[in-house]
């Protein structure tokens, strides 16, 4: 027999509450679902910052802002996520009161390509077009990987020309740096599916559209993609028997022979020649695939964008089916450590490339387009697990001195918000060494004291609390730090804001006092 849950003993004793004393009340376990997270104040700063500074460069770019629900119909958004093995195909679905299946969007490029066909989208081609927001995948979580997560879109939709692919490059590259990335600290790795797909007609793999056919060379594409995370030994595995995972998952492999398994091992491994005269332009895809390489490394070198920032990876794939030529993924290259302190592979950042066939699945038409995305979320874990803090500044803080004077303690309040300067008067009930500790909690780099003393002569007491955290490290005697009073001054009530900004000024410029 199963054990009887909380829940059903609850509903069994009462449904709807009536007649439960508050010992028996039914109370919910308070969890997450595996996947999903709560966000404080700091990372949820650091994703605005980030949001703010990709959308100027985007504008700066020449695309504009173009946004698509949260659900669409499942049939509008397709099947062309890698992890086919899941509920749900990979996405969150459910029915609509006409059994109509909704989902929630997985990406913001399927959207757009409805968007196009349905013939809403503006009419200037190329369309040039940004998004942001959240977005919903049904997947296994990992590091940085999470079930529910944000993602800044740039797309170009109605030009065949590489050099839309290679502006998206240009874009990552420098909104990358844009988002505090140091040059030299991540590269975007560049491909093409149509050198893989030369590099799998070189190993003998059959082509064509049989469904079976289509399914191995998809297995083969995925199986590749994972180069970066699971080394060549496991693709070795997902190529020919299948992978077990540590958690005991199995995934079966694509079946192929150990001579077609070596010669997708020696292609991986070739270094790339433009001039398609190499190993991977034996065949006439692969042929195709590095002409159109080398337009994008012409274009990027035009745009200011060397080899040291983009070098081309004949193992990067993407696991989205709907690409259809140039793929490219953002990678960091500085070293993240895992819980355990050892070295973990975090994997892309920001990714994107062709994906000329989305819209003909609507109306039968080929509509070029490109596109490329950054994980605005995957990047603030990857970046916070590198040592950088996701830290957000504070209020400056009124302290509650005298209940009497509450009034006055709302009117500076009022004061400094109307002056642009975010404040908050202390609420609770606590003494000042309290509050400063709250003060400390919250970040504010300022504290505002008036007691009856200072009100009585017209004065502030402001500490600068950013400073007097820094002295604090240096001074360790407790009466020194009484009597010095350290980083704290005496303003006149009237010049509250002046005051107050000279101290904020000074803590950008680390200037002292």
């Amino acid at each position: 027999m199963f054990k009887e849950s909380r829940e059903a003993r609850g509903k069994a004793r009462a449904p709807d509450g009536a007649g439960m004393n508050e010992s028996e009340a039914f109370r919910p376990e308070a969890r997450q679902p595996r996947g999903f997270r709560d966000r404080f104040a700091g990372e949820v700063a650091r994703e605005r910052e980030m949001i703010a500074a990709l959308s100027a460069l985007a504008e700066r770019y020449g695309f504009a802002p173009l946004a698509t629900p949260a659900l669409e119909y499942a049939d509008a958004l397709g099947k062309f996520l890698p992890d086919e093995d899941r509920p749900n195909e990979g996405v969150f679905a459910f029915q609509d009161d006409d059994e109509a299946w909704l989902s929630l969007r997985y990406d913001h490029t399927a959207p757009l390509a409805r968007l196009v066909a349905q013939g809403e989208a503006p009419p200037a081609r190329p369309l040039r077009r940004y998004a942001a927001g959240p977005v919903w995948r049904n997947e296994k979580p990992g590091p940085g990987r999470f079930r529910e997560f944000l993602q800044f879109d740039v797309d170009t939709v109605g030009s065949e020309a590489m050099a839309a692919d290679a502006e998206l490059i240009a874009f990552l590259a420098e909104g990358l740096e844009a988002v505090g990335v140091p040059q030299d600290g991540f590269v975007v790795n560049l491909s093409h599916r149509k050198l893989v797909a030369g590099i799998m007609d070189a190993a003998g793999i059959p082509a064509g559209e049989d469904a079976a056919i289509r399914a191995q060379r998809l297995r083969v594409l995925r199986s590749i993609d994972k180069l970066d995370r699971l080394g060549i030994e496991g693709v070795r595995l997902l190529l020919g028997p299948g992978r077990r995972d540590e958690s005991g998952d199995v995934t079966p492999g694509a079946g192929l022979k150990d001579s077609q398994i070596a010669s997708i091992e020696a292609s991986l491994g070739a270094t790339v020649a433009f001039d398609a005269g190499g190993e991977l332009g034996r065949t006439p895809a692969g042929r195709e695939a590095l002409a159109d390489l080398e337009e994008i490394r012409l274009a990027l070198a035009a745009l200011g964008i060397g080899a040291e920032r983009v070098r081309v990876t004949p193992s990067v794939v993407r696991g989205i089916e709907y690409y259809t030529g140039p793929v490219f993924e953002a990678e960091l290259t500085h070293e993240i450590r895992g819980p355990d302190g050892a070295p973990m592979r975090f994997g892309s950042v920001a990714s994107g490339g062709r994906y000329d066939d989305l819209v003909m699945r609507f109306t039968g038409e080929r509509v070029p387009a490109t596109g490329a995305s950054v994980g605005v979320s995957r990047l603030i874990s990857a970046l916070t697990k590198a040592g950088e803090a996701a830290g957000a500044e504070g209020p400056v803080l009124v302290l509650a001195m005298d209940r009497a004077m509450t009034a006055d303690y709302l009117a500076m309040v009022a004061e400094l918000r109307g002056a642009g300067i975010p404040a908050e008067l202390y609420l609770g009930r606590a003494g000042m060494k309290a509050q400063l500790k709250y003060a400390d909690r919250r970040g504010s780099p300022v504290a505002v004291i008036q007691g009856g003393d200072e009100r009585a002569k017209g004065e502030v007491t402001l500490k600068d609390l950013k400073l007097g955290a820094e002295m604090a490290r240096s001074i360790e005697d407790n009466r020194a730090w009484r009597e010095g009073r350290p980083a704290q001054e005496t303003a006149a009530r009237g010049t509250l804001v002046a005051s107050v900004r000279a101290i904020l000024a000074r803590q950008r410029e680390g200037r002292a006092p």
